[in-house]
């Protein structure tokens, strides 16, 4: 894989080795750099026999089927950033005991030619309504209620989320 690192960042020198995208060394310098895995969370909304699916609106992935969900942010736990998010993309209030937490999944996340490693984080919410609107048009093209056994995981952008749906949503 190719470094996106050109020089390093520490003395500018271009003797370096980037192993498996996760140590940056320099030769010269002797400076390291791990580039760990990012920690994000997706949500997993459910009612009646439908899951809720975000049509995303921005790469990676632009116009394939994602959940609503996002990177934590430092100092935040997985259930904070999970209650932000989902005030942020749907204008809704959670609060962190209405999410069942389901399990976690990697996931890779090309970002701007920045090849991020993941540790998705996944809760489930039971809704009493359908009724949810977008509030984060710029990353959301539009939301979609899917039966679970209309699911098609060839549509679902990210290889966490298929994977996800697929072992805990899908009819056998």
């Amino acid at each position: 894989m190719k470094s996106f690192f050109t020089y390093c960042p520490n003395c500018q020198s271009t003797h370096f080795i980037f192993e498996n995208n996760f140590r940056f060394h320099c030769q010269d310098c002797d400076f390291t750099y791990y580039h760990n895995i990012a920690a994000a969370v997706a949500i997993v909304f459910t009612f009646e026999d439908k899951v809720l699916f975000t049509v995303r609106n921005v790469d990676p992935d632009r116009g394939k089927l994602d959940l609503p969900g996002g990177f934590i942010d430092p100092n935040e736990t997985a259930e904070e950033a999970s209650c932000r998010e989902i005030k942020e993309e749907l204008g809704l209030n959670l609060f962190p005991k209405d999410l069942k937490y389901i399990t976690t999944s990697p996931n890779n996340y090309l970002y701007k030619n920045v090849p991020y490693r993941t540790m998705d984080i996944f809760y489930e919410c039971n809704l009493e309504s359908d009724s949810i609107s977008v509030v984060a048009k710029d990353e959301i093209q539009e939301l979609v209620w899917i039966k679970r056994s209309e699911i098609d995981l060839n549509k679902i952008g990210f290889v966490s989320i298929r994977k996800v749906i697929g072992n805990y949503y899908l009819y056998d």
